[in-house]
């Protein structure tokens, strides 16, 4: 994303031009208050017509209203903005030793694995994914979009649902990139 024309642009806002990170990119703790607001600013600023964005920031901005509230039973809440179902982010233990739910990592029989819950059976799973034995000279191709969208058709993503698949967190792959030391370039591969 760059600003087109002059336009007052917070600190914050500022620093995430300057450094060329994507929304997805958000240096707030996802939650915050100020991780909402910068997704309000960038909203505003698209809206008045001051700043271009690019593929991925224009989803989140054209096509979610994340940084947004509405009313849910009766409480004010963020839209868009995933709430984890009671014990998704608690710890488990998986054969006897304690994990994280839900927090894809390197290596295992692939090149990524990640603990879940079964919704079926209440029981905690391991799920490997990637290419088998870390995958050579085969790259995870985040930068590409056409690759991007080639990967998301190939395996149908908008339809994978079952966190018990590797394919559903192949196709979320790109959420987790940072903290997989991947480079990243947004939030989805679709």
């Amino acid at each position: 994303m760059k600003l087109v024309k002059e336009a007052q642009v917070s600190e914050d806002l500022q620093y995430h031009l300057e450094e060329n990170l994507a929304l997805a990119e958000n240096v707030f703790r996802a939650g915050s208050s100020k991780y909402f607001s910068m997704f309000n600013e960038v909203r505003a600023l698209a809206q008045a017509g001051a700043i271009d964005l690019n593929e991925d920031d224009s989803f989140f901005i054209n096509e979610t209203e994340i940084g947004e509230l509405g009313h849910y039973e009766g409480k004010l809440v963020q839209l868009d903005f995933p709430i984890p179902e009671e014990g998704e982010l608690d710890e488990a233990e998986y054969q006897g030793k304690k994990v994280d739910l839900n927090n894809p990592k390197r290596g295992g029989s692939k090149k990524f694995y990640v603990y879940t819950r079964d919704p079926k059976s209440g029981n905690v799973r391991k799920v490997a994914f990637g290419a088998k034995d870390g995958g050579g000279n085969l790259a995870v191709k985040l930068k590409d979009s056409q690759a991007r969208k080639d990967f998301a058709s190939r395996h149908d993503c908008e339809n994978k649902k079952d966190k018990t698949s590797a394919g559903y967190w192949s196709c979320r792959l790109p959420r987790y990139a940072k903290a997989l030391g991947l480079s990243q370039t947004g939030a989805r591969w679709w």
